[in-house]
């Protein structure tokens, strides 16, 4: 991945697998699609993986959670859809209550093992408030964390889970971490071509944006905040780890 100070990126060609890791069903949705849509528009293959199915998204557009899990599950399908996103995992954790135990590790390295992927996208998980008015989600921060460990050592190292070589998984090292989030960014993706299907995609999460008259505007702020930063109208900021120069 070349880059230049403070501009926009593209992704090397031999980067053909991406893993996109987060807690909820529509966190990647207002955070990393514009750039998960462009990537699959480039035919790379994307891949969600969401720890829980969002049984604790209640508000005011869905106060009950009867039937919430598939309720939200067959949004994100939809959601991915719009995206080109062509594989959702779900982990079935429960909505609300995560840690970043030794389990969710574990199946985090299954899935990395699986999806074999070059990349892996996640959250920050050292933010724990963004200005004076958001409290960053603590499902996010312990997914985020099992997501870090899970990368390194756990899904390169034959020793760690044992049990997923009887599964027939071997060991894989993924080349790249993009961590969404982050408030030290140092890489940035145009979205010029693709916000309207991120917007799009969030809409698609009916039980929890409702009507979302206020998505473009949001996501068309941040994505010009971010634009500002790389020189370009619209973008997504994250912060790169380069795990094998090889």
């Amino acid at each position: 991945m070349a880059r230049t100070r403070r501009k926009t990126v593209t992704l090397d060609p031999s980067f053909t697998r991406i893993l996109c890791i987060s807690a909820h069903p529509d966190d990647n949705e207002f955070t990393i699609a514009g750039s998960a849509a462009a990537w699959a528009g480039e035919g790379r293959l994307v891949t969600f993986c969401l720890v829980t199915s969002g049984g604790a998204g209640t508000n005011e557009h869905t106060p009950d959670h009867t039937g919430l899990v598939a309720l939200r599950e067959r949004e994100s399908w939809d959601a991915a859809k719009i995206l080109g996103v062509k594989d959702l995992v779900f982990l079935g954790y429960e909505d609300g209550a995560l840690e970043p135990t030794l389990a969710m590790r574990r199946d985090l390295t299954r899935v990395i093992r699986r999806a074999r992927p070059d990349i892996v996208v996640c959250g920050d998980p050292t933010v724990r408030w963004y200005g004076s008015e958001y409290l960053n989600h603590p499902d996010h921060r312990a997914v985020a964390s099992a997501a870090l460990d899970a990368v390194f050592p756990s899904s390169e190292t034959r020793a760690i889970f044992r049990e997923l070589l009887d599964e027939g998984l071997e060991p894989h090292k993924v080349k790249q971490v993009l961590m969404s989030g982050s408030l030290q960014p140092d890489t940035w993706f145009d979205i010029g071509d693709t916000l309207r299907l991120k917007c799009a995609a969030l809409h698609a999460h009916f039980s929890q944006v409702g009507k979302g008259e206020w998505i473009e505007k949001m996501l068309g702020a941040w994505a010009r905040r971010d634009g500002k930063r790389s020189g370009v109208k619209y973008a997504e900021a994250y912060r790169r780890f380069v795990l094998d120069r090889g």
